[in-house]
């Protein structure tokens, strides 16, 4: 089972009940949007502020577009433990530089488009990220940062060899069904949610963070089930 358990983040908190409910409901990983365009933004101050609250082993994770590394790295600075998310237009350069090298753990989000139509090559997209921690799998929108659409996950490579992180369009409704048909295509599989527990942007419902938690479980309960049923080799 441990195998297959999906890490949970939780992103775009804002307030201090809605870390506290993260953390209880039992997120692996809470984000904190520094894009200062996005309805979700926080100040890096504000990010640090919400992130004394978290116990340890449940990691804040800091979400730039586009941003000046020495911005990032000063960001860093005042969160403990914390990683990078970049969802703009970063090269692997860039992430390198901000991150120094590899001394930050860090991810990458892969825009994937919504029109089947239009090509996107995941695999050369890890490939050329090879040095993130996992690369996060979101729909392209208008603007960056989110938009809360889901793309067609069947479009997806069968297999990849990076750390795949599911995001997008998100809620209690459809993540086991997006764990089940992504689960399978990578090495180990995480899920990242905002809009999809929000009562309005930027505030948490607390039942539906509980929710989408308990469907998570349920997948990997799923899978977990089909796991056993394989007979060894």
């Amino acid at each position: 089972m441990s195998q297959l358990r999906t890490r949970i983040k939780i992103c775009g908190l804002t307030r201090e009940q809605d870390v506290d409910t993260a953390v209880a409901a039992g997120a692996d990983a809470v984000g904190f949007v520094l894009y200062d365009r996005s309805p979700r933004h926080v100040t890096p101050a504000r990010a640090a502020e919400l992130a004394r609250r978290l116990p340890p082993f449940v990691t804040p994770v800091l979400l730039f577009v586009n941003e000046d590394a020495t911005k990032v790295i000063a960001a860093c600075s005042e969160i403990a433990g914390a990683a990078v998310q970049f969802h703009g237009d970063e090269s692997p350069a860039d992430c390198a530089l901000a991150t120094g090298h590899g001394a930050r753990a860090w991810l990458r989000a892969a825009r994937i488009p919504l029109d089947q139509a239009t090509p996107f090559d995941l695999v050369k997209f890890c490939s050329d990220f090879s040095k993130a921690n996992a690369i996060l799998l979101d729909a392209l929108v208008d603007g960056y940062g989110g938009g809360g659409k889901t793309f067609n996950w069947s479009r997806l490579p069968a297999n990849v060899s990076s750390h795949l992180v599911l995001s997008g369009g998100l809620t209690p409704a459809n993540v086991t069904d997006g764990i089940l048909q992504v689960r399978p295509r990578c090495p180990t599989l995480a899920v990242d949610v905002s809009s999809g527990v929000e009562a309005a942007k930027g505030i948490k419902d607390a039942r539906k963070i509980h929710e989408f938690v308990a469907a998570v479980r349920a997948a990997d309960a799923q899978l977990a089930g089909q796991h056993d049923r394989i007979p060894p080799t």
